[in-house]
């Protein structure tokens, strides 16, 4: 086996999905090399990260660094972004190198498995209460990216890897993993979600415990171990040659617990850090502008819509969102708010995609 056959090239090492999939590989029997794209490496930061997975090195550079990424993408045979679901530069800088390198390994071509998000299937019901039987269903036996408003979040990044995984020449194998709302306390480099930290810097804006509109819109959920284990069983299927690939190669990561609406979700976190003395009230009410024009649409896109989806392929591969029923979102959020602002506190504002 060459070098390029046992490497990972990797983006998002230091996020709260990214370091806790090296996590779970460390504990498999896999034996592979990562590089790990860091900005502003220090030895800190790079001491924290071998301490879950020691085969690691790192390379320093950004998301917009297209020759730095090209160049890695040529050492790995296997290269996984969970860096940006919203980066379309950084996603072209990926393709370009892995076409590169299936050109000059013809018969042998790369594989790249890039986290995307499910507010691609969001109805940007603006916070509103909508009919559930108006709210589009999904499944990703069934779904593709033309499948919705070509608007919706991620469909730029999404478009693009489609189109490479389903080209002839310089084939490059994809798969595009779909990730529900992530809760629960991670294992690596970063223990708490981005999601938790970017209501908690919102609320520090607005005074309160918010939501984008009246927060009717609910949406489905999954535990960060439970996230991983199933990117690892997506990952050891596509080794074996036994994924969905390429125009079939679209995979929902969702527990199947009953949705949970924002309204709900905020006021939790309103009354607990009400109690605390934090905020002068507890509960939840709509954001003001200020903090609604911040994000701009994406904001409604991300946190304003329903999902409705069945996460059939993972099923198939024998994933059960097993940490998912032996805690619930709603019991997991305590705890998870004391992270985030433990997490907070060294490191400011979380408002930088390319953290998770």
């Amino acid at each position: 086996m060459s070098d390029r056959d046992n490497t990972i090239f990797l983006l998002g090492a230091t996020g709260f999905i990214g370091s806790q999939f090296l996590a779970r590989l460390a504990r498999t029997s896999h034996k592979f090399h990562v590089i790990a794209l860091l900005r502003n490496i220090t030895d800190e930061k790079t001491a924290k990260i071998k301490e879950f997975y020691p085969d690691i090195e790192f390379v320093e550079g950004t998301l917009t660094d297209k020759d730095i990424i090209v160049a890695q993408v040529a050492r790995a045979k296997y290269v996984m972004n969970f860096a940006s679901s919203d980066h379309p530069v950084s996603v072209q800088n990926i393709l370009t190198g892995l076409e590169s390198q299936s050109a000059a390994n013809p018969g042998n071509p790369p594989l790249y498995l890039h986290t995307s998000g499910l507010c691609i299937v969001g109805d940007n019901a603006r916070g509103e209460p909508v009919d559930e039987a108006k709210i589009p269903r999904y499944n990703d036996t069934t779904f593709t990216v033309d499948s919705v408003p070509v608007d919706n979040c991620h469909v730029n990044c999404d478009s693009l890897i489609i189109e490479a995984g389903t080209r002839k020449e310089s084939p490059v194998r994809t798969i595009i993993m779909f990730p529900a709302w992530v809760y629960g306390l991670g294992e690596g480099y970063r223990k708490s979600s981005g999601g938790v930290r970017l209501f908690l810097e919102a609320n520090k804006i607005a005074g309160y415990s918010g939501t984008w509109g009246p927060g009717a819109n609910s949406f489905a959920f999954v535990h960060i171990k439970d996230l991983a284990d199933g990117m690892i069983r997506i990952f050891e299927a596509a080794l074996e040659g036994k994924a969905d690939e390429g125009a079939q190669g679209y995979y929902f990561l969702a527990s199947d617990h009953p949705h949970v609406t924002w309204k709900e979700y905020t006021a939790q976190i309103g009354d607990m850090l009400h109690k605390r003395g934090i905020y002068p009230e507890g509960g939840s009410k709509p954001y003001p502008t200020a903090v609604t024009d911040l994000f701009g649409e994406f904001g409604w896109k991300l946190l304003g819509g329903n999902h409705r989806v069945t996460a059939e392929r993972l099923k198939k591969l024998g994933w059960e969102a097993t940490e998912s029923k032996k805690v619930s979102l709603l019991e997991s959020l305590p705890e998870e708010v004391d992270m985030a602002f433990f997490d907070l506190q060294p490191k400011g504002s979380i408002l930088r995609p390319e953290d998770e």
